[in-house]
């Protein structure tokens, strides 16, 4: 069994920040590290949320910041609003990142992750924009030894390959999220986990259906209750010998706290 190879942690704002949720899942899951939000400290002026998630003796295993003008509807909403791509928002979230990149810092924490936007293949005017702007903020990470993340999602694992290749910063890394690939019709999470293996630094744990029709989302479902595949997940994640931190992330549904527990044993109990 490996029982020890990961921190098995949870995604904070998949119970909406909340501490007490938080401390429910503690105790319930036997979890102390978290994927944390920093939201609450961005959008709700609640400064002490980080230094309060650390007192109750959470391990921050990695930062997220998300963006207000993002429309997750349709996938044609994300497309044209995630990220740091829109260029009306552009100055608003440049701050957003580069606080978040600060508080992050401060908080000796080494990864902080969110969704850099749609990636399109090829050059172009709006390729070159997305470069500048990531080398720019990961330039910034880089001074205060922290690591971007890009959460998978849009882009086949071969074209998130390519942009990371091209860009070649030290300080820009992945979190790898299986659930994603399958929710935008995105190819075999496994395929991709190995593809972008080199730079993966975190891992979700979530599972998904695909969509039933092209250009329709797919459905988020219990870890082990989809097409992630997650014991060929595990194992292949456990032969390219990542030993960094899983979070499980269950953003829908009515039973979050008795699907994170069957995701925590699953994880904790599998055998090669």
């Amino acid at each position: 069994m490996n029982k020890s190879i990961w921190s098995v942690g949870f995604c904070s704002w998949c119970v909406g920040d909340d501490l007490d949720a938080l401390n429910v899942l503690k105790k319930e899951l036997d979890i102390k590290s978290l994927h944390l939000s920093l939201i609450p400290v961005l959008d709700k002026d609640f400064q002490n949320f980080p230094s309060l998630i650390k007192d109750q003796g959470f391990e921050i295993t990695a930062t997220m910041v998300g963006f207000p003008q993002e429309d997750y509807r349709t996938l044609e909403n994300i497309k044209a609003t995630g990220g740091i791509a829109p260029d009306d928002w552009w100055e608003i979230n440049k701050k957003r990142v580069l606080t978040g990149i600060k508080i992050t810092s401060e908080l000796d924490v080494k990864y902080l992750s969110f969704h850099f936007g749609y990636i399109e293949p090829g050059p172009s005017e709006y390729a070159d924009k997305l470069y500048d702007r990531v080398r720019l903020l990961a330039d910034s990470a880089a001074d205060h030894n922290v690591m971007l993340l890009m959460e998978t999602g849009q882009e086949t694992s071969e074209q998130l390959c390519q942009f990371i290749e091209q860009l070649n910063h030290p300080a820009v890394g992945v979190n790898f999220d299986p659930g994603n690939m399958i929710l935008y019709g995105k190819g075999d999470p496994v395929a991709g986990l190995i593809k972008l293996a080199p730079w993966i630094k975190h891992v979700h744990i979530k599972d998904a259906l695909p969509p039933r029709f092209i250009g329709d989302w797919g459905t988020e479902m219990p870890w082990g209750q989809g097409r992630v595949g997650s014991d060929r997940f595990l194992k292949t994640l456990a032969k390219l010998g990542f030993t960094g931190a899983l979070a499980i992330e269950r953003e829908v549904g009515g039973s979050k706290l008795q699907d994170a527990k069957a995701a925590v044993e699953s994880i904790r109990t599998f055998a090669l």
